[in-house]
C-alpha cells in the first residue's frame, strides 16, 4: 500500500490535521505509529483503513482491511455472536463459517459467555473483546488497531499479541497505535511519530530494543550453512517477533524472542522449505534472576512436533 502526499483536513477552511504524507507499507510487517493526543494519529489509522477518505493526494494498493475503532459503538441492536457474525457476513464469509469463527474468537478472548447477550449490556472490557475479534475474524490482510489493548484484561491483551503476530506470520501487515511504549517492544518493523501534521520515522531507543515479558528460546537446525535471518535485506526471509539469533558451536542456531511471538515464530520456521529442525523450545531467565534456560511447560502451538523431519 502506497500514501502518495496524502492530506486531510475537515472542511475546506479547516486546519490541515495531515499534511503531505508518504510512505510504502509492504505486506507482512509490523508497523507502529506514535504521538500525542490530537496529534492526528487517528485520522491516519482511519485512512489507513479505508474508512477516511484524504482531501489531498492518493492511497494505492489498499489490501482487505479491518480496523479496531478507539471508541466502539456499543448502542447497535445485535448480541455478541450477531454482530460478530453478520461482520463475518460482510467480509464475504458464509453464514455458517462466520458464526463459527464468531464463537471461537470469542472463546478465545475468555468471553464465550457473553455471546447472547445484546452488545449494549456488555462491559466496557468485553465490548473491547467484542470490537477486536470482528477485525480478526476475516483473517484480514491488512489489520489496523487504534488502541485495541485498551480495557482488555491481561490475559485478553496477551491473546491480542499472539493474534497481531499470527496475522504478520501468515503475510498480514498490522498497523497500530497504543499509549504503551512497551507494547510489541521489539517487534515493530517500522516505526513512525505524527507530529505538526507530518510523518516522520522513528528509530527505536536503547530501552526499546527488546520486549518486556517472558521470553522464548528456540534451538533450531537448518541446512549446512544455513542460518535465519530477520533485517532489512529484501531476500531473507521475515520472521515473526525480530527474534535475537546467535550461533551455536555446533551448527545450531538460538532464537529468542517474546513468547506472545513465540508460537508464530515456530509455524514459520516448520512451514519454510526446506523446513528448520526445532531441536528445544526452552524459558529464557529474567534479567532478574540469571541463570541457564530451563524447559517451557508444553505448550500448544498448534502443530504436531514430530512435523520436524
Amino acid at each position: 500500500m502506497k500514501l502518495d502526499g496524502v492530506g486531510r483536513r475537515y472542511g475546506v477552511r479547516g486546519p490541515w490535521v495531515l499534511r503531505d504524507v508518504r510512505l510504502e507499507v509492504p505486506a507482512r510487517a509490523l508497523v507502529r505509529v506514535e504521538g500525542t493526543n490530537g496529534s492526528g494519529k487517528s485520522t491516519l489509522l482511519r485512512l489507513f483503513a479505508g474508512i477516511d477518505r484524504p482531501s489531498t493526494g492518493r492511497i494505492t494498493g489498499r489490501p482487505r482491511a479491518a480496523y479496531v475503532p478507539e471508541r466502539f459503538p456499543t448502542a447497535l441492536p445485535f448480541t455478541a455472536v450477531g454482530y460478530l457474525t453478520h461482520l463475518g457476513r460482510i467480509h464475504g464469509l458464509r453464514g455458517p463459517e462466520a458464526a463459527r469463527r464468531a464463537t471461537a474468537w470469542l472463546d478465545r478472548f475468555g468471553a464465550a459467555g457473553h455471546g447472547s447477550t445484546p452488545l449494549v449490556e456488555l462491559s466496557k472490557g468485553t465490548s473491547q473483546k467484542v470490537a477486536v475479534a470482528q477485525a480478526l475474524l476475516a483473517e484480514p490482510e491488512l489489520l489496523v488497531l487504534d488502541e485495541a489493548w485498551t480495557g482488555l484484561d491481561q490475559a485478553a491483551r496477551e491473546v491480542l499479541d499472539r493474534a497481531v503476530a499470527e496475522r504478520v506470520a501468515d503475510g498480514g501487515t498490522v498497523v497500530f497505535v497504543d499509549h504503551d511504549p512497551r507494547r510489541l517492544a521489539g517487534a515493530a518493523d517500522a516505526r513512525y511519530h505524527v507530529a505538526d501534521g507530518r510523518l516522520m520515522p522513528r528509530e527505536r531507543g536503547p530501552a526499546e530494543e527488546t520486549a518486556t515479558g517472558p521470553r522464548v528460546i528456540i534451538e533450531v537446525e537448518g541446512a549446512p550453512g544455513g542460518m535465519p535471518h530477520h533485517g532489512p535485506d529484501p531476500a531473507a526471509p521475515h520472521l515473526p517477533g525480530a527474534p535475537q539469533i546467535s550461533a551455536g558451536s555446533d551448527g545450531t542456531s538460538r532464537l529468542t524472542v517474546a513468547a506472545a511471538h513465540s508460537d508464530a515464530l515456530l509455524r514459520a520456521l516448520l512451514a519454510a522449505r526446506p523446513p528448520w529442525h526445532i531441536r528445544s523450545v526452552t524459558t529464557a531467565p529474567s534479567a532478574s534472576a540469571p541463570g541457564t534456560p530451563h524447559p517451557a511447560p508444553a505448550p500448544d502451538h498448534g502443530f504436531d512436533e514430530t512435523a520436524r523431519s
